[in-house]
């Protein structure tokens, strides 16, 4: 069994117009609505794959109850935290047109101490019997900016892989609690170590505490520093279309690859394609099966001298 967290779920709804232009009405042509949350597309992509997966983490009020309800309707298996606060909503406006996306996300409801203890006693239990773990996404108001390190030391106790995907302040903390595994974009990393120049700020993460560091770097693919070596891995061609969940999808392959025992340029294949075939894809935490075994072969991956 696969678990992941997603301590800030979302009721996901994407809109796509014609075009988007500012200060005027739009014309809807469809509306999609989802359960959301990096954690929670993470889950959607590892069932589809086949993995047995648990999503926990937090859910309340209407919004959480639609939310739930769309869960039960897929193959995970819901233990969320029912919070007194209501579960946000995030909105994505695609611009058919021209590809574009505009993201609104709303900040969540407040967490309470009493709450976070319940999430904290269920994630210490879901830990047993649990192959891997994936940390993801922003932290909701009232939950302290170390959550993330404490629930990866819980991991490590328990003897489970973790995978943290978040930023800021959260990622600096859950770094140096050494996960296994930690996957920034570009922007997150350059926050994180003061450095743009990917192979130098990818190799720095990784001497934070991480055993390895996984660096998506959005159309050209991902930079791996881990401890078998440097790898780089990018889809054949550029691939257009909705970005949003591409790393999500990311962060499924990679961990698909990790409980498979796959070795490192087939799990970077798998999670380069998975992201490539959600690109495609209209709403996150959805890939295009017939795009990814497309692309999973014509993956190029090549290792990269581990120069200072």
């Amino acid at each position: 069994m696969i678990l992941t967290v997603t301590l800030n779920t979302a009721v996901d709804l994407t809109y796509r117009v014609p075009a988007l232009t500012p200060h005027a009405s739009h014309r809807v042509t469809q509306v999609i609505e989802r359960p959301g949350g990096k954690g929670l597309n993470v889950a959607r992509v590892l069932a589809a794959l086949g993995h047995e997966t648990v999503a926990t983490g937090f859910a309340g009020g209407a919004t959480g109850a639609v939310l739930r309800e769309q869960l039960a309707a897929t193959p995970v298996r819901d233990a969320l935290v029912e919070t007194a606060g209501p579960t946000r909503r995030t909105v994505a406006i695609v611009d058919t047109a021209s590809g574009d996306t505009t993201q609104l996300n709303e900040p969540g409801p407040t967490v309470t101490t009493a709450e976070w203890t319940v999430f904290r006693t269920r994630f210490t239990a879901l830990l047993d019997g649990a192959a891997a773990v994936a940390l993801c996404g922003s932290l909701p108001p009232g939950i302290h900016v170390g959550a993330y390190a404490e629930l990866v030391r819980l991991a490590r106790t328990a003897g489970v892989p973790v995978l943290l995907d978040t930023s800021g302040e959260p990622l600096r903390r859950g770094i140096a609690a050494r996960p296994d595994l930690v996957k920034p974009n570009a922007d997150e990393l350059a926050q994180l170590t003061g450095t743009r120049d990917p192979l130098r700020a990818t190799r720095e993460a990784r001497g934070r505490g991480a055993r390895t560091v996984v660096s998506s770097l959005g159309p050209e693919g991902l930079l791996a520093a881990t401890p078998e070596g440097l790898w780089r891995a990018a889809p054949p061609s550029p691939v257009k279309g909705n970005p949003t969940g591409a790393g999500d999808s990311a962060v499924a392959g990679l961990l698909s690859g990790l409980v498979d025992g796959t070795p490192w340029p087939d799990r970077l294949s798998r999670a380069v394609a998975l992201s490539a075939a959600t690109v495609l894809s209209p709403v996150a935490g959805e890939f295009d099966p017939k795009t990814y075994e497309e692309l999973l072969p014509r993956v190029r991956v090549a290792e990269e001298p581990d120069r200072p």
